[in-house]
């Protein structure tokens, strides 16, 4: 398997109202998004082709949408990308850039 194009971990994933996991990854590999639970079960994939990710204009920094299979889930990320060398999680910003990246779709 190759190495993921895009991974964020400590990811909070919701589904309308309902949280689904407060610590779940969200991966970009193999032209695949996937959404997966603290315990690796996925929640959700798609190819990443099909896949719309975009930040609400009126979500607070560190919040993204991706819509999956005609499902829209919220991710809260890390608010602010990590300093150059630094461990830290991506933000919203660099996800929706790797979704269109590895789409083709510029970025």
């Amino acid at each position: 398997m190759a190495e993921p194009e895009f991974t964020a971990t400590g990811v909070r994933i919701g589904k309308g109202l309902r949280s689904l996991t407060r610590a779940g990854e969200v991966r970009i590999s193999d032209g695949r998004l996937r959404l997966l639970t603290s315990y690796g079960s996925e929640i959700d994939s798609a190819p990443v082709q099909a896949v719309r990710a975009s930040k609400p204009w009126f979500a607070p920094e560190g919040r993204a949408s991706a819509d999956l299979n005609g499902t829209r889930y919220s991710l809260t990320l890390g608010g602010h990308d990590p300093a150059p060398g630094q461990q830290g999680q991506p933000s919203a910003r660099r996800f929706i850039e790797a979704v269109r990246r590895a789409s083709g779709r510029g970025g």
